[in-house]
């Protein structure tokens, strides 16, 4: 009959897992050499894709790092991220150039134009380089409805972004193309969300 182990026999064992794992975890570690501005992306039907993109705002700017942000549709949203961001003073630009969304509207040219500005302004703050990390915020929206062309917005980070500046792109049903010639792209899944039960969008919460 194998007897119980004692919490110090349990503790001894915890320790000598954990320092094996450790070993093995710091072996990987120093192999991961290059440091680059990375592409990321957020995409997919869940809840979470601006909200992860700003919580990366927030961690480059308790680093010091100056960031620029592009909204290409929900510019005329009073939002808390404004609310903290400007707070940052010259540290960050907030650039809300998006004129709501397209049933909102309802008028295609004015979301051609509005989506061609956002992109000349965001490709003039990418390729200046004076910020660190550029965060074009529902793009891939636009994208989705044809406003910008994939390839070209594709191309262009891929060929003129600087090699030290970070771009993040947000939106559901990112393009294939923006997708593969990403370094990192995360899908939100949806299970559950309370619109779907009539609860409205909430303070705090949306925005």
């Amino acid at each position: 009959m194998t007897r119980d182990l004692t919490e110090a026999e349990l503790d001894a064992r915890h320790a000598e897992k954990m320092r094996k794992k450790k070993t093995a975890r710091d072996k990987i570690v120093a192999t991961k050499t290059i440091e680059k501005g990375l592409l990321i992306v957020h995409t997919g039907k869940g809840k979470g894709k601006s909200t992860a993109a700003f919580g990366m705002v927030f961690r480059a700017l308790g680093h010091r790092m100056p960031v620029a942000i592009i909204q290409f549709v929900k510019g005329k949203w009073q939002t808390g991220e404004r609310e903290a961001l400007d707070k940052f003073g010259d540290l960050v630009s907030i650039n809300t150039m998006g004129e709501g969304f397209t049933w909102e509207t309802q008028d295609r040219q004015r979301d051609l134009a509005a989506a061609r500005a956002a992109w000349e302004r965001a490709k003039e703050i990418i390729s200046g380089g004076a910020y660190k990390l550029v965060l074009l915020d529902e793009l891939n929206i636009v994208l989705r409805y044809g406003y910008l062309s994939a390839d070209e917005v594709v191309a262009f980070l891929g060929d003129k972004k600087p090699s030290d500046v970070h771009v993040i792109v947000t939106g559901r049903n990112a393009p294939d193309a923006l997708i593969e010639a990403a370094d990192l792209v995360t899908e939100m899944t949806m299970v559950k969300h309370p619109f779907r039960s009539g609860v409205k969008a909430q303070v705090g919460v949306e925005f």
